[in-house]
């Protein structure tokens, strides 16, 4: 097989990864003329950075063989699929071309798993080794390890990856077991433990290194303290969703642990999709792509809005037929109609308005609408002077959506607004499909 068909092949097998951002990484470049590559710039569109770049990577796998038969996998040892196998050279090729003709910026590199995750995982950081050292390649570099393999292989892989992630699959331990009996949930998290310590102490040398700029080597004069890189970009996770019916509240829930016991850059979520030769185990309908959508909202609204995960999704919601003041459903999941933010400002509609000249910064993020930025603005703002409507205006925020939930020196909109209308006025008018909708 040409390595254009490896390539149709394995590019292909690798696009249900969702785990591939590249944000968070030292910056590196060949300005200079020594090296090859950067972790700056743009490109081809594959993912975004955090502060809007788009970031250009190969997402290849090394093999879809796999000897695991997880039922969710179109690459399991049962699927009857094409085969194909890279070897580590024609992938260091392949990301050393690609980058050449300007395609991509740095390499996203996950496998199945061949004669042992040992063995795959040496083959997965040989790539990431060779072009490193033999090519001084400084592009970025995703690894996704294998929880099985070796602590030592683990610790190597964190030597050349921006990033590393080992996918959690699933919720919870017992989808774990009813879909991927072969994979051990307690494995994964030990190795995502390893990974948090070496993060953490590459991060302490680095303080370390800063305090001490210049330290004495006994051959001679001084030279500046470089303290040991590791995965500088930290670790993420991707796990299904639809997949089982495990609903969104456990979700986030173990989204939340998860950040909290390893400190995760990221999870990831990504609605199941139906593949070919499907267990009867496997839902025959994919999980629609807006609950997906939905998730990666309140997981945002727990990273950086103050969100607890019961609070975007309590134990109990009042009104089980409609919804908390018809907004969220009962049964642990989001509402798909309106955002999570939202969903919470209709249900505690006895906490609004909010005046948004002397509310705390805590609340003002939980105005929908606001952003964490349009907050930071408005906060400095009010310090010269007292806000009005015209100053959302000039921050470009959704006055519409806004202005139902604040009070500004020029604007009261009360405490009588009905929170059932609210929710009727936001969801969004149905649309007719197009000949031509996919």
């Amino acid at each position: 097989m040409n390595i254009q068909s490896k390539l149709a092949i394995l590019a292909d097998a690798a696009k249900y990864d969702a785990s591939c951002a590249s944000s968070g990484t030292s910056k590196r470049n060949s300005v200079g003329g020594r090296g090859i590559g950067s972790t700056e710039g743009s490109g081809i569109c594959h993912s975004y950075a955090p502060d809007g770049r788009c970031i250009s990577l190969l997402k290849i796998l090394l093999t879809n063989f796999c000897q695991y038969d997880c039922l969710y996998c179109v690459n399991r040892v049962t699927s009857n699929v094409p085969r194909a196998r890279f070897t580590v050279d024609e992938v260091v090729q392949l990301t050393l071309d690609f980058y050449r003709r300007n395609c991509i910026e740095g390499l996203f590199l996950s496998s199945g798993i061949i004669q042992n995750p040992d063995y795959t995982m040496e083959q997965v950081v040989e790539v990431a080794r060779v072009l490193r050292e033999d090519h001084d390649f400084r592009g970025y570099i995703h690894l996704k390890t294998i929880p099985d393999a070796s602590a030592e292989l683990l610790e190597k892989a964190g030597r050349y990856a921006d990033r590393l992630s080992i996918n959690i699959e699933l919720p919870t331990v017992q989808g774990l077991a009813a879909l991927a009996p072969e994979k051990d949930g307690a494995a994964i998290r030990r190795s995502m433990a390893r990974l948090r310590v070496h993060i953490d102490d590459a991060k302490g040398e680095a303080r370390d290194a800063a305090a001490n700029k210049v330290v004495s080597m006994p051959q001679g004069g001084p030279r500046r303290a470089v303290a040991p890189r590791f995965s500088p970009a930290g670790q993420s996770t991707q796990m299904i969703v639809g997949a089982d019916a495990t609903d969104d509240r456990t979700i986030l829930s173990t989204s939340a642990n998860l950040y909290s016991a390893y400190r995760l850059r990221r999870v990831y979520y990504s609605a199941f999709s139906p593949i070919p030769d499907a267990s009867s185990a496997l839902p025959l309908q994919a999980a629609p792509l807006v609950r997906e959508h939905r998730l990666y909202q309140a997981d945002w609204l727990m990273r950086f809005y103050g969100f607890t995960h019961d609070e975007i999704v309590p134990p109990t919601v009042p009104g089980a037929a409609g919804g908390a003041q018809g907004a969220t459903p009962s049964g642990g999941m989001l509402a798909l109609d309106v955002d999570p933010k939202l969903a919470w400002a209709l249900a505690h509609r006895d906490r609004f308005p909010v005046d948004l000249n002397v509310a705390p910064r805590e609340m003002l993020l939980r105005v929908p609408g606001l952003g964490v930025k349009a907050v930071e603005r408005l906060l400095v703002a009010r310090r010269v002077r007292r806000l009005r409507s015209d100053d959302l205006t000039r921050l470009h925020v959704p006055l519409r959506k806004v202005l139902a939930f604040v009070q500004l020196a020029d604007h009261r909109p009360g405490r009588g607004l009905d929170a059932v209308n609210l929710a009727a006025q936001f969801k969004p008018a149905p649309v007719q499909a197009s000949l031509f909708s996919t």
